[in-house]
């Protein structure tokens, strides 16, 4: 029996503005442990540190619309439909990523 292979849970939104992050957007920032947010955000407000774990941030891979290979696609693997929300006041965020933002994110 092949094995199960875990696919990245693609988030439909930016955790910070709410904006629309389908599938295929290339403007989708992803940290170490899949938090989501829009590169506007990721630049402007977090300044590359993530406000969940405080790692950094990469562009999201985009799962492809055709299915090269049996069962991997995003007809297959459906984006998730819940909308995450940050956990953090904007004091907190603001504080942290003010301490973090000189660090490159492989040192932090």
């Amino acid at each position: 029996m092949p094995e199960e292979v875990m696919a990245l849970e693609l988030r439909p939104n930016c955790e910070f503005c709410d904006r629309d992050l389908p599938p295929e957007a290339t403007n989708a920032r992803i940290c170490t442990c899949g938090c989501t947010f829009c590169t506007t955000c990721v630049e402007t407000e977090l300044l590359n540190v993530c406000p969940n774990c405080g790692g950094g941030f990469t562009p999201r891979p985009i799962r492809p619309a055709t299915e090269w290979r049996p069962g991997l696609s995003v007809a297959k693997r459906p984006p998730s439909t819940h909308h995450r929300h940050l956990r953090f006041e904007p004091t907190d965020i603001r504080d942290l990523s003010a301490r973090a933002r000189d660090i490159p994110p492989e040192q932090r």
